[in-house]
């Protein structure tokens, strides 16, 4: 490997910046061809669109595993590269991969064998059961195919290389979306197969993912290699040490989501549409700040790895301060757009003046909230999983959502979402703060 990504001696800003723009067009993708999915299943009717909305925090949870692992991954098969141990990195990454299946096809063959019975406490209706089943039965039996896809880009992450993982969640997004369509509506020579040709669409595109991953990972990367059954059981331990908060830190993300629309609901069914439209406007407002912190976990565990912590501390408070002062840039942009944009979600008066009231007021803090991201990244590269996932923990449970209850108490949806924003803010400021901190503490340390 030695280098070849300047993760160890590049210009820090550079590398970050070479590692983070095709990491955002791979994110990009994928919440465009996610939306495309909801676009053609809607057009199955409300039925079909309510049966895949409850699959979401299910098909969810099943990925947060494999999240989990990715990053267990990341930071592990980094260090290693950053020691210059390659084949230790790729019998690592291998053990990774078959963790990754084994646990993941427990849970579908779980999943597989409870649909009705879950769906049914999730609240779906016996009309909606059928429809859930056909898609859940083909997604439970094929999404293994999604594991390797998904690890393996981890592994590539680490060696520095994020074009390659783009281009495969790209090429796999456009084999979905293309076959959407032919396989639900059965255009040309397609059977028409309704809301299971949109789970057979997906199946398919990971497969693509899958057989393209493999060729990367084991001609180009050398990074498969014969399992040892020897040292298996303690690269696994490794993994899920990092990996295991790291999953239950993804699943926080929906759970607070969930209690805030909760909160929302008091304020009747447009504050709760209006809060769906601003979640899905938010996640392509901190698609930066998302692809930075995922690029920042290899380089700061290749350079731990290379006993270089100064290194790392500095591509942190580069980090940091980018986010800052990117998010501003795009918050003062987004203000005159910020009608626009609500009109484009909907056309009924109080849904538009609810989400606009959303964008000029909830932005204003992502800059704070990538603060505790690039914490986030930095501690799980630095295998201080159990920090990490405290810090992700006080932003939602500690700073966002009091702050959110208090605000939505006293001075309904606006408090709200003000609360939201100064929790953000609190967080980051904490998270900034805790660094400075964590930074002095640790080199203190390694000069004694």
């Amino acid at each position: 490997m030695h280098d070849k990504h300047g993760l160890l001696t590049g210009h820090i800003q550079t590398v970050l910046k070479k590692m983070t723009v095709p990491m955002m067009f791979g994110l990009f993708a994928i919440l465009t061809f996610n939306l495309i999915d909801t676009f053609f299943i809607s057009l199955l009717g409300t039925q079909a669109l309510a049966a895949i909305s409850f699959t979401f925090p299910v098909t969810f949870g099943v990925s947060c595993i494999t999240l989990g692992i990715g990053m267990g991954l990341s930071a592990n098969v980094g260090r290693l590269l950053g020691q210059k141990d390659d084949s230790k990195a790729a019998s690592f990454s291998t053990h990774g991969l078959l963790l990754a299946i084994l646990l993941v096809s427990i849970a579908s063959t779980i999943g597989f064998l409870t649909i009705k019975p879950l769906f049914s406490a999730l609240g779906a209706t016996p009309p909606l059961l059928p429809l859930i089943e056909q898609y859940m039965s083909i997604w439970y039996l094929t999404i293994p195919l999604l594991v390797v896809p998904m690890a393996g880009n981890s592994v590539i992450r680490a060696t520095g290389d994020t074009k390659t993982p783009a281009k495969i969640m790209m090429m796999s997004g456009l084999i979905n979306g293309i076959l959407d369509p032919l396989l639900i509506f059965g255009y040309g020579p397609f059977p028409e197969l309704g809301i299971q040709g949109a789970a057979i669409a997906s199946a398919i595109s990971w497969l693509g993912g899958l057989i393209l991953i493999l060729h990367v990972l084991i001609l180009r990367e050398k990074m498969v290699a014969r399992p040892k059954f020897a040292n298996i059981l303690s690269d696994w331990k490794q993994i899920l040490k990092i990996g295991t908060p790291a999953a239950f830190s993804s699943a926080m993300n929906p759970l607070s989501g969930a209690i805030l629309m909760w909160m929302l609901a008091g304020f009747g069914t447009e504050a709760v549409a209006a809060y769906g439209a601003a979640q899905r406007v938010e996640s392509i407002m901190i698609l930066v700040l998302m692809s930075l912190g995922s690029v920042l976990t290899p380089f700061i565990a290749q350079n731990m790895g290379a006993k270089n912590p100064q290194r790392s501390f500095e591509a942190l408070f580069v980090s940091m301060r980018f986010s800052l002062i990117f998010q501003f840039g795009l918050f003062v942009l987004m203000v005159p757009l910020s009608w626009p944009i609500a009109s484009l979600f909907s056309q009924e008066e109080s849904v538009h003046r609810t989400l606009w009231h959303f964008l000029l007021i909830v932005p204003f803090s992502y800059g704070f909230q990538g603060l505790v991201m690039m914490l986030v990244s930095c501690l799980n590269a630095m295998h201080l999983p159990l920090k990490a996932f405290f810090w992700n923990f006080a932003r939602l449970f500690i700073f966002t959502l009091p702050f959110a209850w208090f605000g939505s108490h006293h001075y309904g949806v606006q408090g709200l979402f003000v609360g939201i924003a100064v929790g953000n803010i609190v967080g980051g400021i904490c998270a900034y703060g805790y660094a400075v901190y964590f930074r002095k503490q640790l080199l203190q340390q390694l000069q004694e």
